[in-house]
């Protein structure tokens, strides 16, 4: 997942303790807020907090009565826990019960069952099974996180299709897609794919991709049919994703306190895009999405489409690293450019090219290509008839990156590009 700079997260949850991603604004287990977490004091050492012993003869304080103190339990990681109650002040006469669930509180009513199933029509939460689902995707009982719509999509149309995936740590889908085919003037067809990455450090980063993906394929349905070079028209679309993107930015966001801070950091994410029409093969891009071109014989060398803007794409353009040092960095996929309000000035970045011979475009999030980050890397993971099942390939590729981890949200596309034997070219240029 793509990541502006930023500064150190934490690598624990403070509900459930599960890993993080750095960037993650809640946790994929719980869905804890982590914005809610005060933060880690560097220049103090690490104090465990408790409450005091409850005096002698007085009650023993309740769970519910107890302070919310957290406890800086790791001074180097930043990780939080709840300080250990005070043994004197928990214990209590009687045997110590066998390990298992809490029993209730019998000084908290029982819950109306009438109250806590869901309204006609509701989602039922998939942990208690008794609660309702809110609009944000949480059980009103329990608060368990829900399964999202987005946590795994798929599309096919015609020759292109396309597969996002949650991943296996984050708590939701922040990555979107967006395929489709049209006419040029001519009558000939055109077909496009659009995938975008929102960046985790941003506030709703998933709104900022499914926006700019969705403009972005509407400004190149209206342009191509029109006539407009789709080298020209991939330029204007990513311009549309952008102000899309700054668009939300703009609308008046929660009163709450804790949210203050997302609203000042923009809604971000990055782009790439892919356009076969009439021959030519033209690629347009932002940020660190990436598209690779894989020919159909593979004696022949496939390639990277794209150039990166990151941290470790500077490293390497001007010598001071080579790719597998820059990208072992911990600050690799800090990128340099994205989409949003709050990005530096827009430069999109677009390449047309005139294959001769036929071959597979994949257009995909760093989600897959960190599990294969060279050309001849991703070209091995490709099935040998993807270019007949696009489909089943980017299910593949997918499957591929969750094989390796799936650390990140992961999308790909795949278009395939049937070029004529008598066909030939080359290169038409980058710009």
């Amino acid at each position: 997942m793509s990541e502006k700079p930023q500064e150190t997260a934490l690598s624990k949850c403070p509900g459930c303790e599960e890993p993080l991603e750095p960037g993650d604004l809640f946790c994929g287990a719980c869905g804890y807020d982590l914005s809610a977490v005060p933060a880690v004091p560097k220049d103090r050492p690490t104090i465990a907090l408790a409450p005091p012993p409850a005096p002698s003869g007085a009650p023993a304080a309740s769970a519910g009565d107890a302070p919310d103190v957290p406890d800086v339990s790791d001074a180097g990681s930043g990780d939080f826990e709840l300080a250990a109650p005070d043994p004197a002040a928990a214990a209590a006469p009687g045997p110590v019960p066998a390990a298992g669930p809490a029993a209730p509180d019998p000084r908290t009513p029982a819950p109306d069952p009438v109250a806590a199933a869901p309204a006609a029509g509701g989602k039922v939460c998939v942990a208690c099974r008794a609660g309702r689902v809110d609009d944000d995707g949480y059980c009103e009982n329990c608060g368990h996180a829900q399964p999202r719509e987005r946590d795994h999509m798929e599309q096919e149309l015609g020759s292109v299709a396309a597969v996002s995936d949650r991943g296996l740590r984050h708590h939701r889908n922040e990555d979107a897609f967006a395929v489709s085919t049209t006419a040029l003037p001519d009558g000939s067809p055109a077909v496009v794919a659009i995938v975008c990455d929102g960046v985790s450090s941003a506030s709703r980063p998933d709104e900022a991709s499914a926006a700019a993906a969705s403009a972005a394929n509407e400004s190149l349905l209206e342009s191509l049919p029109r006539g407009t070079h789709p080298q020209q028209a991939m330029h204007d679309a990513i311009l549309a994703a952008s102000e899309a993107v700054n668009a939300l930015a703009r609308e008046p966001g929660p009163a709450a306190e804790q949210e203050q801070h997302r609203r000042q950091n923009a809604p971000a994410c990055t782009l790439v895009g892919s356009i076969m029409a009439n021959g030519l093969l033209v690629v347009g891009w932002v940020g660190d999405s990436r598209a690779y071109w894989v020919p159909d014989d593979r004696t022949a060398g496939p390639a990277r489409l794209t150039e990166d803007d990151s941290w470790a794409a500077q490293m390497v353009a001007a010598g001071l690293m080579n790719e597998a040092e820059a990208y072992a960095d911990a600050r690799a996929h800090a990128i340099t450019g994205w989409l949003g309000a709050d990005a530096y000035d827009l430069e999109p970045h677009t390449a047309s090219f005139k294959p001769d011979r036929s071959g597979l475009v994949v257009v995909c999030t760093d989600g897959l290509w960190n599990y294969a980050e060279s050309a001849a890397e991703l070209a091995a993971a490709v099935p040998a008839d993807a270019s007949q099942r696009p489909l089943h390939g980017a299910q593949v590729l997918v499957g591929h990156a969750l094989d390796g981890g799936g650390h990140d949200n992961v999308t790909v596309a795949l278009v395939p590009f049937a070029v004529e034997p008598q066909g030939a070219g080359s290169a038409c240029g980058t710009s």
